[in-house]
């Protein structure tokens, strides 16, 4: 089984109890920031090993853990923040998991999009996501500016 594992976007306490029993019990984690997942494993008393997997080394680590599956392990993938696999390498690998007939199961808990729609103050019976704004302020507000643009035609 591959997890997909949300964890906590800013306070530790947000973790539910399923993540941290399914960290626990899967044979392997595999985390986008090692150093961030470490501090969020040691927080819960979690010693389940853990791999790197980022863009950098993403091929490597897909059949890594692709090797893992198919052997009957179950892996845990878990992002920096929020949801594994929304604008992170975990989305290519679940398609490779299906793909090859391996049960992929969603560990929900924080998102950062909706935990920002929800706040905002905006109509949210209708809302459209189309990946997170860049850091740099230019580069945003050109963006913001192309997708006005987009929905009004």
């Amino acid at each position: 089984m591959l997890y997909l594992c949300a964890t906590p976007i800013g306070n530790l306490e947000d973790m539910t109890f399923r993540a941290v029993r399914i960290l626990r019990e899967v044979d392997l984690i595999a985390a986008e920031d090692t150093r961030r997942t470490r501090k969020l494993l040691t927080h819960f008393d979690i010693h389940t090993p853990l791999i790197r997997f980022d863009e950098n080394c993403k091929a490597s680590a897909t059949e890594k853990i692709l090797q893992r599956l198919r052997a009957g392990e179950s892996v845990a993938v878990v992002s920096d923040a929020g949801l594994p696999a929304i604008c992170d390498p975990g989305a290519d690998l679940v398609r490779l998991a299906i793909d090859a007939g391996i049960n992929v199961c969603p560990i929900p808990g924080a998102n950062a999009a909706l935990s920002a729609l929800i706040c905002s103050g905006l109509d949210t019976t209708r809302f459209l996501f189309v990946g997170f704004a860049p850091k740099k302020r230019q580069i945003a507000a050109s963006c913001w500016k192309d997708f006005r643009q987009s929905t009004q035609r």
